[in-house]
């Protein structure tokens, strides 16, 4: 995992690494890099709304990413969203508890988390309601925690768990309806990983954030983070592991987190209702900026891991040009990762540029008229073309 912590020494980590690459062959300066450099203006888009509130409720954070200045998100710009709240937790007295079908249950405190084997995983995600124009709900960073799969051994899972459902410490009313009828229930927020995800290597339970304890707004003092998927998945204020054997079917596991979306199969459209988990392949441009007589858009790419093959621009619906993928962030298989694209000749008036990311597969990044038949916003990955005025 990334070891780099001073975000100061990022700019000559990776000018070493652009030189090693050649890449300076194709023109990026050292402006090109995710900091703002002496000299470097950004170029506003015009297609973004005035004075957007990034607060605006005490549950829901937004993060600029176009004053990105680093690989890691600062903890106190992490972006957030969420159901019921933000608890109180004492760490002093918590206890994750591991309960349901496991021949050991377990009631673990904070410390006796820290003491088990820790490891580190850098992931960036999103909230899989991100979507243009704004795209501020995403963040990176690096975090530290406990595999999951190391406390689920511990406990000594029975054969006929099929299903681990994760319980926040994060509750609320909930009226459930039914045939007609209206049940009032509290309801713990809520979601679950089948036996083959949750015995993986990947998950981790999470207990600091860029070398520092979980902030209330990520999820204090522990939460589940799993590689790749969408943040309703890496449940926050983590309180206890059931292991069960049949499906769990909780209001933002089935009911409140589905995409609808229809495909054609023998000449008939069938609409099916899948659940939102691993992050689709995206890209989005972040930033333009202005340096002499050359401009940079500079961008970031999310899914689920799978390795990039390219990212490509297209200005005022030009042909796809490719742009540079950052060394330092592709190192890291799950988390964002940069690109810059460097325009030349730029004509005075308004101009549109788009991205889009290829993975290793061949799946290229959908347009907004590819997703037509998605009827849900939730997992939007579609092309978002940005716009910009060159004086």
């Amino acid at each position: 995992m990334c070891a780099m912590t001073k975000q100061s020494t990022r700019r000559d980590i990776l000018k070493g690494g652009l030189a090693v690459a050649g890449l300076g062959l194709f023109g990026i300066p050292e402006w090109a890099l995710p900091a703002l450099a002496q000299g470097e203006a950004l170029v506003p888009f015009t297609d973004l709304p005035d004075n957007i509130n990034w607060v605006p409720a005490p549950d829901r954070r937004l993060y600029d990413v176009r004053t990105i200045d680093g690989m890691f998100t600062p903890r106190d710009k992490w972006f957030t969203t969420q159901h019921y709240g933000h608890p109180d937790v004492d760490p002093t007295t918590y206890r994750l508890k591991v309960s349901g079908l496991v021949e050991r249950p377990l009631s673990l405190s904070l410390d006796e988390l820290k003491k088990m084997r820790a490891t580190d995983l850098v992931f960036g995600f999103e909230c899989s309601g991100n979507r243009r124009p704004i795209q501020g709900l995403s963040s990176n960073g690096r975090w530290t925690g406990v595999p999951l799969r190391e406390v689920l051994n511990r406990a000594n899972v029975k054969d006929d768990a099929r299903e681990f459902v994760f319980f926040g410490a994060d509750r609320g009313p909930e009226e459930v309806e039914f045939r007609g009828n209206t049940f009032k229930v509290e309801q713990q927020f809520g979601r679950s990983l089948p036996r083959d995800k949750a015995l993986s290597p990947q998950p981790i339970l999470a207990y600091a954030l860029n070398g520092e304890p979980l902030t209330k707004h990520q999820g204090f003092p522990v939460r589940l983070l799993v590689p790749g998927y969408y943040g309703v998945c890496n449940v926050k204020f983590l309180a206890e592991i059931h292991a069960q054997h049949d499906g769990y079917l909780g209001k933002y596991q089935a009911r409140w987190y589905r995409t609808l979306r229809g495909e054609m199969i023998n000449g008939e459209m069938k609409w099916t209702e899948t659940a939102v988990t691993h992050m689709q392949l995206k890209s989005w441009i972040a930033r333009v900026t202005k340096a002499a007589n050359r401009h940079n858009a500079f961008g970031i790419v999310l899914n689920d891991g799978t390795p990039i093959r390219t990212v490509e621009v297209s200005i005022d619906g030009g042909p796809w040009q490719p742009a540079t993928l950052d060394p330092a962030t592709m190192k890291e298989k799950h988390s964002w990762k940069f690109f810059n694209y460097v325009w030349t000749g730029a004509t005075p008036g308004e101009h549109t540029l788009v991205s889009r990311v290829i993975d290793v597969n061949g799946q290229v990044q959908p347009t907004a008229e590819e997703l037509a038949n998605k009827k849900t916003f939730l997992e939007d990955n579609s092309q978002h073309p940005r716009k910009v005025m060159i004086s």
